[in-house]
């Protein structure tokens, strides 16, 4: 067992807090409630959630504190969620995946630009056909034009679901949420 850098964040419990508001209203509202991928988990603050809401939930993470607590945190109140520990960057997305969830996961910086670019990619095209791609990234006009080219310069059509800004008081910062649905190749 590999002991991660926020395997030491995570003796906080509830380190990064509450979901953002604006991704508790998009997955309060969207339909049909599937299987949500959560790259990124962490101690699984969004996939708790997800799965309080009805969704079936597989959150993965490389800190296995972090999978742990929530793994059981989901026991406890009998929630259909799954923590796996992995290297979220190499995880399949299968064809029974409705939607993948990234939260805070891409910056775009200077040194992690090919491998955030490729890693988009990647879940863009194993996305199945009307999957849903959810992303929360920290405000800021090159990482929000990074990621739409990403989008736009893929071979498929995307449908725009939601496209906007959430306040985060706990992070005193405003993060952007996107989310599209993918449709038929060009």
């Amino acid at each position: 067992m590999k002991k991660v850098a926020y395997d030491d964040y995570y003796q906080e419990l509830n380190y990064f807090g509450n979901p953002y508001p604006g991704l508790i209203d998009f997955f309060t509202n969207y339909q049909p409630k599937g299987i949500v991928l959560d790259l990124g988990c962490g101690q699984g603050r969004d996939s708790l959630f997800i799965g309080d809401l009805g969704y079936k939930v597989i959150g993965i993470d490389h800190s296995t504190v972090g999978i742990n607590q929530l793994k059981e945190e989901a026991k406890k109140r009998n929630l259909d969620v799954e923590g796996i520990v992995d290297n979220v960057y190499n995880f399949p997305i299968s064809k029974d995946i409705d939607i993948v969830l990234l939260d805070s996961m891409l910056h775009f910086y200077k040194n992690d630009l090919q491998k955030e670019i490729e890693f988009v990619n990647k879940i863009l095209t194993e996305l199945k056909e009307g999957g849903v791609f959810v992303n929360c990234i920290l405000k800021g006009d090159a990482r929000e034009k990074t990621l739409k080219k990403i989008i736009n310069e893929s071979p498929y059509e995307w449908e725009t679901l939601t496209d906007t800004y959430t306040e985060y008081s706990e992070a005193n910062a405003e993060f952007h949420l996107l989310a599209v649905k993918k449709g038929k190749k060009h």
